[in-house]
């Protein structure tokens, strides 16, 4: 499998990233949606950055639009959704599909290292959350459901 840090993506506002930049780090990766019922976890992964930033925490958000059409902004939308409803703050990349044929390399990378239950590959909903070590390695895959108070622990623990 190959590195994380060898993976390319776009920032929000259309950028070339290398997940290079973040070699080190603790991070949470969630891809997101702005009219999921899961939505209002922005506040805390936003809670979890203000807090964990400072000892080399990030969380990472991908903007996903394959799950019940619920991300149907462009980057311009999302990027003002998620500050003025939830004064997002931490990196916000491109929209990208993280299932199926054409899921990102980031998603096959995850997914291969961190299978769901009954060692499934597929994201089953928005906000599913994968914590990376700070050597890049997947420590765990999280549900929709659980939320980011609730990781909190574990990344201390990694930090």
């Amino acid at each position: 499998m190959s590195s994380l840090y060898n993976i390319s993506t776009r920032t929000l506002a259309g950028e070339p990233a290398n997940l290079e930049r973040y070699r080190g780090n603790v991070l949470l990766i969630v891809n997101t949606a702005s009219e999921c019922g899961f939505t209002p976890q922005y506040t805390g992964l936003q809670a979890l950055y203000e807090r964990y930033r400072a000892r080399g925490f990030e969380v990472l958000g991908f903007p996903c639009n394959q799950f019940g059409a619920q991300e149907p902004g462009d980057a311009a939308q999302i990027a003002q959704f998620c500050d003025r409803t939830y004064g997002v703050t931490f990196p916000m990349f491109e929209k990208i599909d993280v299932k199926g044929p054409d899921a990102h390399p980031l998603y096959r990378h995850l997914t291969a290292a961190a299978p769901g239950i009954f060692g499934t590959k597929a994201i089953k909903w928005n906000f599913t959350k994968f914590l990376v070590d700070r050597e890049g390695h997947v420590v765990k895959r999280y549900a929709s459901r659980t939320k980011p108070e609730a990781i909190a622990r574990a990344i201390e623990a990694l930090l």
